[in-house]
C-alpha cells in the first residue's frame, strides 16, 4: 500500500523568504492523519543542535509520524547563465565542493540521530554547451559515491532527487546517474514536478512543447523508492498542473509500494497553505483508493 505523507517545507506567504516552522507543520500533518513526515534541514528548523533535534524526533514519535527522509544540500555542480541564453554547468571551487560533501555527511549523522533512513540530494543534468562536460559529470558522480559510502557505514540510504543543478533532468539523465554511481544504498526519489520541461520549472504552469514528463516518470518509476508529490494549484480540489490519476497509474504499474509525500509549492491558490494541503490529501487519497478498486 502506498503511504501518504507530507514534506514540512512550506513557504510563509505572509513573510517572504521565511518558512512555516517545523512544530506547526508537525501539528498539521498529525491533524490530517498522514502516515509520514519529511524534513528539509535548512528550512523551518529553529536549530540543528542535538537537543532540539531530539525534541523534534520525540514529538514526531508521540504523534505516530515516522520521519521518511531529511533533505540537504545544493548538489555537486555549479550553474551559470550562458551568454547565448540558457544555463550551463560549471565546476565548483574545490573548497565549496568539499563543504557540500561535508554538509551531506553532517546530514547523515542527523538522520542517524533522528531515525530517518534516507537523505535527499539534488541531481540534475549537465547541459550541452558546458565546457569540460564529461569531467564535470565525473566529479559529480565521485561526490555522490563519496557520500554514499559514508552513509553506508551509518546504515543510511542516499536518495537521488531529480532536481537541478545544473538544469532539471530527463529520465535518461536519472538512469545514467543511478548506473554510474552504482552503490547499493543509492536510490531514487521521484519528484513529479522537477523534470526537464515540466510545468513546475516555470511560473506559467505549462510543459514545454514536445516534452512528455510522464514518459520520464515511466522510465524511472521502476527505480523509485520514494515519491515527492508536488502540489501547485489545488484550490479547486484537484491538482491542475499535474495529472495525478496518470501518475498514480504509472506507480501502480510498477508495483510501487513506498511513501508518497506531498510537497506544496503555492502557485496562486486562493486558500492558505493548511487548507491547500488538506485539499491535496483528500485529492490524492481518493485517487489512491480509486486505483485500488479499479
Amino acid at each position: 500500500m502506498i503511504k501518504l505523507g507530507c514534506n514540512s517545507l512550506v513557504r510563509d506567504r505572509d513573510n517572504p523568504g521565511r518558512y512555516i516552522d517545523i512544530e506547526t507543520m508537525i501539528h498539521l500533518i498529525h491533524e490530517l492523519r498522514l502516515d509520514i513526515i519529511d524534513f528539509q534541514l535548512d528550512r523551518g528548523f529553529r536549530s540543528l543542535d542535538a537537543a532540539y533535534l531530539r525534541r523534534i524526533k520525540i514529538m514526531c514519535h508521540n504523534y505516530g509520524l515516522p520521519i521518511g527522509f531529511v533533505g540537504i544540500g545544493s548538489g555537486f555542480v555549479g550553474a551559470e547563465s550562458h551568454p547565448n541564453g540558457g544555463v550551463i554547468g560549471v565546476p565548483l571551487p574545490e573548497a565549496e565542493l568539499q563543504r557540500r560533501i561535508d554538509e551531506v555527511k553532517g546530514a547523515v549523522d542527523v538522520a542517524v540521530l533522528m531515525g530517518a533512513p534516507l537523505i535527499r540530494l539534488f541531481g540534475g543534468s549537465v547541459p550541452e554547451g558546458t565546457e569540460n562536460r564529461s569531467a564535470l559529470w565525473e566529479t559529480t558522480i565521485r561526490s555522490f559515491q563519496q557520500v554514499a559510502d559514508y552513509a553506508a557505514e551509518k546504515g543510511i540510504l542516499i536518495g537521488l532527487h531529480n532536481h537541478p543543478p545544473a538544469v532539471a533532468p530527463t529520465g535518461d539523465d536519472i538512469l545514467r546517474i543511478l548506473e554510474d554511481v552504482d552503490r547499493e544504498n543509492f536510490t531514487f526519489i521521484l519528484d513529479t514536478g522537477q523534470w526537464w520541461g515540466s510545468p513546475g520549472t516555470n511560473r506559467a504552469g505549462t510543459s514545454l512543447p514536445n516534452v512528455d514528463i510522464y514518459k520520464y516518470m515511466e522510465q524511472t518509476a521502476p527505480h523509485a523508492s520514494y515519491v515527492r508529490a508536488k502540489i501547485y494549484k489545488i484550490d479547486t480540489g484537484r491538482e491542475e498542473w499535474l495529472d495525478y490519476k496518470r501518475i498514480i497509474a504509472i506507480l501502480k504499474g510498477v508495483n510501487f509500494n513506498g511513501n508518497m509525500s506531498i510537497v506544496f509549492e503555492d502557485r496562486g491558490n486562493r486558500c492558505d497553505y493548511a487548507e491547500a494541503i488538506g485539499l491535496a490529501v483528500k485529492h490524492l487519497r481518493q485517487l489512491l483508493a480509486d486505483t485500488v478498486n479499479d
